[in-house]
């Protein structure tokens, strides 16, 4: 979880100012919050997430404490590929984690059959990886959902309607899944280079080659 930080300040003379931190992770941000207490200058502090909810100091690092031993910082790459003259489609799914205090990769890919259009393969990535997530135990936390598809990333923000039945199907069983998982997505377009990792993982499946693996990685997560 990202939060920013608006702190009151107060210098040795009185003089008082208020300011606010840009976007940080959690732990960055208490970290610099511990730092401005100990100048002995800090007047108030409070955290604030992307939902706009306000967080002491305390209620931070209970959370901070609560889920580093579940999956948490959680990015999710997704891409599908339709094969027009046989009707199959491609899943692929990149996500990477942190728990425990080490970061994770985990790559999946599935080959799936009786779908009718590119939009729905990219339908069906998402809920693929959102299966994945409920097997890691992702649960109650923000997760970023990032893919090259314009149709899927911004009927699910809302940005635009879903009229197709078949993909309001995908939709709100992909909705109705996070829902029951707590969790709350944001979701990103991104070039097609940028997606390079769900898209190769979605040929594979599509050239018959299955994949599912999950690696250490060295430092934070992409």
């Amino acid at each position: 979880m990202d939060v920013r930080l608006d702190i009151t300040y107060k210098t040795p003379k009185g003089l008082e100012t208020t300011f606010s931190s840009a976007d940080m992770r959690v732990e960055e941000a208490i970290a610099i919050a511990g730092d401005l207490e100990r100048t002995g200058r800090l007047k108030n502090i409070t955290f604030v997430d992307h939902r706009e909810q306000t967080w002491t100091l305390k209620q931070l690092k209970k959370l901070v404490a609560e889920i580093e031993t579940e999956p948490h910082h959680i990015t999710v790459y997704f891409d599908g590929g339709f094969d027009l003259q046989t009707k199959v489609s491609g899943l692929g799914c990149a996500i990477y984690y942190e728990q425990n205090g080490k970061s994770f990769r985990l790559r999946k890919n599935a080959k799936m059959e009786a779908l009718d259009s590119n939009n729905e393969a990219e339908y069906a990535a998402l809920h693929l990886a959102v299966q994945e997530l409920e097997e890691l135990g992702a649960h109650h936390l923000p997760v970023t959902f990032t893919g090259d598809s314009q149709v899927v990333i911004n009927q699910l923000s809302g940005e635009w309607p879903t009229m197709e039945k078949a993909l309001n199907s995908w939709a709100d069983r992909i909705e109705d899944k996070l829902k029951k998982l707590g969790i709350d997505p944001a979701y990103e377009v991104v070039s097609r280079k940028k997606n390079h990792e769900a898209d190769h993982l979605a040929s594979q499946a599509l050239n018959g080659v299955a994949v599912r693996s999950k690696v250490e990685l060295d430092g934070k997560s992409k």
